[in-house]
């Protein structure tokens, strides 16, 4: 053993040490995961100097084999994972095995709940990584050199996985990676041959390169030990270059896991062969869960990229649009060059027709799965809906096809879940009618009791509520579907088209005559604070709403303007009444100008409350309701 110098003792992030807890109390059930994870690390890591070795083969160092070696030693109780990848220098050793180096972390940590079996949920969701060796192991031991530098730079972590780490810098003859793991007196059946060949076949035999173990060889009495032989035994091919009448659905999954770190099965998988003017497979997967740095936009994203079976790019994130962030999986291109960079891939002609048959497949697939499993795309937009809802305004050539995959709360379901599909809607819409009816409001409760929806209700018209703080947004990208147009409730002058008789419109022209003095005494009563006065055609129960202008921003998009600090054009609601209530009927034969502004003015406020806003002047409101309530007491 070399001598070791430079020696140091360092403490743990708070995240790894409460990581470390939880993966060794909370992954019992599933042990021998750690070796799937070790070697998903290993396989990466010889990725990397497989792609730098492109413009500096010196870094093979002579060794172009490129391999990945699991052994093990019964009586020591250890099991070692050595791999001649990249390799890590002391800088990367105290980042890469102190700390969790990942967007997200903080909203991680504040999910967890101390209940063991939802927070392995969690990690799963997180990725597990090196610190699963923990599970089966009370120290470990990390040798590395980065390939490229001398013997001499070697590293030697250490640590029992409590409070600290042991970083030596060591003498180190070979580069990449070597790790062993000190068994737990109750871990030995991993410290077996049978045993972690089983294991590498169930979670690694996609792994691209040889995965070998020491040869059982049965040594003859009286003659020298054997020199020790290695075997592969995984299958060593590319997953996704196998026909896929091959590869079997647990293949498929174990991949998904080791691409993506993940702990669970993914949701659905699509694999496919491009041939003819442009040549490329792909493999891609929608994952089961989001991960916590989904509406992180900046946060890294994007497919692993190969060229010709040669890894190039961890998340190349050109291959997909934005709203697709959350898209796990592979491609490999016969047609871009080994040195393309990130630069590259943004101005390559080729990678924008990728990008659109990418795009459609993963499309595709959602409908598919949305189709064929119906609970299971429920769980999918529970989990991505809001993302996918960027998608109208991203992708203008899929519009449509993103608006079916679209689901809404709507008045045909009393749950509030986000179920309905716009194909669902038209499938119920009445006869005659030519538009989709949507509300869109703070909350399921304040847009289920709406007064906005009180005409509908009467003429059985379904419409969508819609309460995701984006929807508004979403809505203005969205102007039809199916050929019929979306139609915003609370905005404008409501006209029901064919939904409304002859005899209704005349009714309503009939009353909008009759009351043109009462809508002229309202306008001077309420002044600046309303744009128009009306009579409504919305409403059957309430005495009056707030209504928006065409061109007016809504509730929501002003909230969401305010709180980012942006400036919001002026504009006033339109006041409109409903001639047919009592409070509307004494409004109308009040006498006295001052108490029929107050009365105005309570009415106003209490249909700027109903809609989910906030009042102007909150103790005007109080004290006008307190004068009326003293008034009516006497």
């Amino acid at each position: 053993m070399s001598v070791e110098t430079q020696k140091e003792t360092l403490g743990f992030q708070t995240e790894v040490k409460q990581l470390l807890h939880l993966m060794i109390h909370s992954l019992y059930s599933n042990k021998e995961i750690f070796l799937r994870e070790l070697i998903s690390n290993a396989s990466d890591a010889v990725d990397k100097l497989r792609f730098e070795a492109l413009s500096k083969p010196e870094l093979l160092e002579g060794g172009a084999e490129l391999k990945i070696r699991v052994s093990f030693d019964k009586d020591a109780q250890t099991v070692t994972l050595e791999d001649n990848g990249i390799g890590m220098n002391r800088d990367d050793v105290i980042t890469h095995l102190g700390t969790i180096a990942k967007s997200g972390t903080a909203d991680f940590m504040k999910n967890l709940t101390g209940d063991q079996k939802k927070d392995s949920h969690l990690i799963g969701q997180f990725g597990v990584g090196f610190y699963s060796a923990f599970i089966v192991a009370d120290k470990v031991d990390v040798y590395s050199r980065r390939a490229g530098t001398p013997a001499s730079e070697g590293v030697h972590w250490s640590s029992k996985g409590e409070g600290d780490f042991e970083v030596a810098t060591v003498d180190k003859a070979e580069r990449g990676t070597r790790i062993v793991l000190h068994l737990k007196a109750a871990e030995n059946e991993f410290a077996d041959g049978y045993r972690l060949r089983n294991i590498i076949k169930k979670y690694s035999d996609h792994i691209a390169l040889p995965i070998e173990l020491p040869k059982q060889q049965n040594a003859v009495e009286g003659e020298p030990e054997p020199a020790e032989e290695w075997e592969t035994v995984n299958r060593a091919s590319a997953l996704w270059t196998r026909p896929r009448t091959e590869v079997k659905d647990e293949e498929y999954q174990e991949f998904y896991k080791h691409i993506a770190h993940d702990f669970e099965n993914p949701l659905s998988w699509s694999h496919n062969k491009v041939e003819g003017k442009l040549e490329y497979n792909s493999l891609l997967y929608v994952p089961a869960r989001a991960p916590f740095d989904l509406y992180q936009r900046e946060a890294p994203r994007g497919l692993k990229l190969y060229v010709q079976r040669v890894f190039v790019m961890d998340q190349a994130e050109s291959f997909l649009p934005l709203y697709l962030r959350f898209i796990k999986g592979v491609v490999d291109s016969n047609d871009l060059s080994l040195n393309v960079s990130r630069e590259i891939l943004q101005k390559d002609p080729i990678i924008d027709s990728m990008k659109s048959a990418l795009t459609k497949r993963v499309l595709d697939m959602l409908e598919k799965l949305a189709k064929n499993q119906p609970e299971e795309y429920k769980g999918f937009w529970k989990n991505f809906g809001q993302v996918m809802k960027e998608g109208p305004a991203e992708d203008f050539a899929n519009k449509e096809k993103i608006a079916g995959l679209l689901r809404f709360a709507s008045t045909s379901d009393e749950s509030g879940e986000q179920s309905v599909s716009l194909a669902d809607y038209l499938g119920r819409a009445k006869e005659g009618q030519d538009k989709i009816y949507y509300l869109t409001g703070e909350s399921y409760a304040q847009v289920k009791n709406s007064p906005h929806l009180e005409v509908f209700r009467k003429k059985g018209i379904e419409v969508l509520l819609l309460t995701d703080r984006i929807d508004e947004w979403l809505m203005s990208y969205l102007s039809d579907f199916d050929g019929k147009g979306f139609v915003d409730v609370a905005r404008g002058d409501l006209d029901l088209g064919k939904l409304d008789s002859e005899e209704d419109k005349k009714a309503q022209e009939e009353v909008a005559k009759d009351k043109e003095g009462l809508i002229e005494r309202l306008k001077a009563a309420l002044g600046d604070a309303v744009s128009e006065v009306r009579v409504s055609h919305r409403l059957t129960d309430s005495p009056a709403i707030l209504a928006i202008g065409e061109q007016d921003l809504g509730l929501q998009m002003r909230q969401i303007l305010e709180a980012s600090g942006q400036k919001v054009p002026e504009s006033k609601p339109i006041f409109e009444f409903n001639p047919t209530h009592p409070l509307i009927g004494k409004l109308d034969n009040e006498q006295s100008e001052d108490r029929f502004s107050e009365l105005s003015h309570i009415l106003f406020d209490q249909a700027a409350l109903a809609a989910g806003d906030s009042l102007k002047d909150p103790a005007a409101y109080v004290r006008r309701l307190n004068k009326l309530l003293v008034e009516l007491s006497v």
